[in-house]
């Protein structure tokens, strides 16, 4: 029986072995990468129930996927393979300090193709919790109608939609994203966020948009995400601040999404809010100590014995 699931696009990562400009770089560590997909590798790590729903390309790419998703325990039974589809493929170019930049080829993707009509109610029905972000509403029109779909029929049965607002500019511009995102977050029970995307998708002071988030859905919780600050989470009732640990970091692609994985983990499991933002922020922060999004991501023995040695 799956608990949490998430919807989105896969993508297969060619992240940089050395820093500069992508013209410069001589090999890439091939990887897996895609927010979402991310965030249910994270979930199963970590002892979740996961599953993923998505379309993947009849392509060794999306076969790479698949055993992926299958070695760690991911279950795979609403992945759709698109006969004469493609996987999509990006490359990560890493930055001085630990940053990193993106370079897509995923215009056309069997992820996009992905529609409400692709859905299977009964899958969503029995769910604790469906997960999906901007990112995935970006891909397609008919992507943002199947996050909608999906969070609906989910909620109907009593289940928790969580969403990420993971707004990037190169997918979609802020005035024509804002409506979507807000629609989504109208449904949502729990909300990710980061600084940036306050900054991009608002360019207001934070408490003023967070404030105008919970006039538009009074969710559970809402979390903002703040990197080496740490986060900050929203109950309805109070605010509390997080601290980050502090890592070596490698490369911080990926760390938001497993700190997603990690927060949803812990709120199924009944943990105190605080609690799970620590969890959340030690997942995130282990994620940043190695190279691509998938591979650094932690397991749970090794969470919990970083939690045991380190204090913030």
């Amino acid at each position: 029986m799956v608990d949490i699931a998430s919807f989105g696009e896969p993508m297969v990562e060619f992240c940089a072995t050395e820093i500069g400009k992508l013209k410069d770089v001589q090999l890439f560590k091939r990887g897996w990468g895609g927010d979402t997909s991310n965030f249910i590798v994270a979930v199963a790590r970590l002892g979740g129930k996961a599953g993923y729903i998505c379309r993947i390309g009849d392509d060794e790419f999306g076969e790479s996927f698949l055993d992926l998703w299958r070695r760690e325990g991911v279950d795979t039974s609403q992945v759709i393979i698109e006969k004469g589809g493609f996987t999509a493929v990006y490359f990560i170019s890493l930055l001085p300090g630990g940053g990193h930049d993106f370079t897509y080829f995923r215009k056309g993707s069997a992820a996009s193709h992905y529609s409400p009509s692709d859905l299977n109610p009964e899958y969503l029905s029995k769910l604790k919790v469906f997960h999906s972000s901007g990112i995935s509403m970006a891909i397609s029109e008919s992507c943002r109608e199947t996050v909608l779909k999906a969070a609906d029929i989910v909620k109907e049965h009593g289940g928790l939609f969580s969403f990420d607002v993971n707004f990037r500019p190169k997918l979609w511009p802020p005035n024509y994203a804002r409506p979507f995102i807000e629609e989504a977050m109208r449904r949502a029970d729990v909300i990710f966020v980061s600084k940036e995307d306050i900054a991009l998708l608002y360019n207001e002071d934070a408490d003023r948009v967070i404030e105008r988030i919970r006039g538009l859905a009074k969710p559970i919780t809402i979390v903002v995400k703040m990197g080496g600050e740490g986060c900050i989470i929203f109950d309805g009732e109070k605010k509390i601040h997080i601290p980050s640990f502090k890592v070596n970091v490698v490369d911080t692609t990926g760390a938001g999404d497993a700190f997603d994985g990690a927060f949803i983990v812990g709120l199924l499991e009944g943990k105190p809010l605080e609690e799970v933002g620590v969890f959340a922020n030690a997942v995130g922060a282990l994620t940043t100590t190695g190279l691509g999004a998938v591979a650094p991501i932690p397991k749970r023995r090794e969470v919990e014995d970083f939690l045991r040695k380190t204090k913030l």
